[in-house]
């Protein structure tokens, strides 16, 4: 629950303020609070648990694989800063299902083999099957000869609702307050060298400001002359009323990665709604922040089912497809690489300003990236190698740079 202004008790200045509580604002307010307490406050334009932006919904994809070192590097921290969550609320957020990787020989599987050289140099533990394993160890599927899979046992599902939610709590439980219905209406410099932020309940100031704004990153950094080459997309995600739901619940069946020639196609267990979950990775329309419908596409909804009745059709008693439950609508805000943007805004002449932008594909590095954001507000540098996520890079300096989106390459960040 949001903090009211009466709360703060005419308090106007806090050393910390973060705009946009989502997941990596809310996890950037709960690290924050372990070392600054009461001298953090939280910004968010809509209402706390809302469905505006890209970090809602009850399960999204974890996993410590990916085919960059840049990402490998980060993702045993992203298990470790959940179980802390964790371990602090007594809430489990993080299910290990197990995940799979699936892709069709001679058309997607060189992503495989980077997969798995990745998993290598890590010591990561995995299984590679052929599509006879596959069926031995998930009957859900029904694959032929030309697909294979590799198996990762610490996939799974990290629980975003459920997330955000006590990010925020055990941050007030600490002190800090977090005011919601409080959009930004200007950033700027006061003239004692504070950071002045305007917002409808009043001017607040501080010493350091993060920015996790999502798909209104430019509405806030723009006041400040930066501007982060962005597209914000709107997806779908299905979930549907298996009449075999429970053999789809996350003891017998994995998350699962299949990357197709075009857009990645996603499946997630039954977990906190009824149903099996499915969805398409980066194949919406761009869009604003402000000008998304929450209409679902229809096409992507039938791709999915054509998907499902080849790839889990129903088998005796096993069937993924069902009634709908709801398809809803989210979104993606992108950078043309596909690649986090963590970094000051010094290039602005901000160097006490912060800013974050997830990609598209950082729930399952929420609570990390709150926490890396604190140590550069609190510290000026953090412990975690975040260098390849600077400004200084082709993807955001080269305006001729040409967005990835198929997610089938080395740039798959689901």
């Amino acid at each position: 629950m949001a903090n009211t202004v009466e709360e703060l008790g005419g308090r106007r200045h806090f050393d910390y303020i973060v705009i946009g509580c989502g997941g990596i604002g809310s996890g950037a307010i709960y690290w924050l609070s372990k070392r600054a307490g009461q001298s953090v406050l939280g910004l968010e334009r809509f209402s706390l648990g809302h469905e505006n932006g890209g970090s809602q919904d009850v399960s999204r994809i974890i996993r410590l694989t990916y085919p960059s070192d840049r990402y490998l590097k980060l993702t045993p921290d992203t298990f470790k800063t959940w179980e802390a969550v964790e371990q602090e609320s007594g809430v489990q957020l993080v299910y290990k299902p197990g995940g799979l990787t699936i892709a069709e020989k001679g058309v997607t599987d060189d992503i495989m083999d980077e997969y798995e050289g990745a998993m290598k140099r890590y010591n990561i533990p995995y299984e590679r099957w052929n599509n006879t394993e596959l069926m031995q160890r998930y009957p859900q599927f029904t694959v032929g000869p030309e697909i294979e899979a590799l198996f990762q046992k610490d996939a799974g599902i990290v629980d975003a609702a459920m997330g955000n939610s006590l990010h925020i709590q055990l941050g007030q439980g600490r002190g800090a307050k977090v005011l919601d219905n409080c959009p930004v209406n200007r950033v700027t410099r006061a003239t004692n060298g504070l950071i002045e932020v305007s917002t409808p309940l009043g001017i607040f100031t501080c010493k350091r400001v993060i920015v996790t704004a999502g798909a209104w990153i430019n509405n806030v950094l723009s006041y400040i002359g930066c501007h982060v080459p962005v597209y914000v997309t709107q997806e779908n995600v299905t979930y549907f009323g298996s009449p075999h739901v429970k053999e789809f619940t996350k003891d017998k069946f994995p998350m699962f990665i299949y990357h197709a020639p075009g857009n990645d196609i996603y499946g997630l267990p039954v977990h906190g709604i009824s149903g099996t979950k499915i969805g398409i990775d980066a194949a919406g329309p761009v869009v604003t922040g402000d000008t998304r419908t929450w209409t679902p596409d229809p096409n992507r909804l039938e791709r999915v089912r054509t998907f499902l009745s080849k790839n889990i059709p129903k088998v005796g008693t096993t069937r993924f497809l069902g009634p709908v439950i709801k398809t809803k609508t989210c979104l993606y805000t992108m950078t043309p690489d596909r690649d986090f943007l963590i970094d000051s805004c010094a290039k602005a002449g901000y160097p006490d300003i912060f800013v974050c932008c997830g990609a598209g594909h950082a729930y399952k590095f929420a609570s990390l990236l709150g926490k890396i954001l604190s140590e550069l507000a609190v510290d000026g540098r953090t412990k975690y190698d975040i260098s390849e996520f600077s400004w200084n890079r082709e993807g955001l300096t080269n305006p001729d740079f040409k967005p990835v989106f198929v997610m089938g390459t080395d740039k798959s960040k689901l």
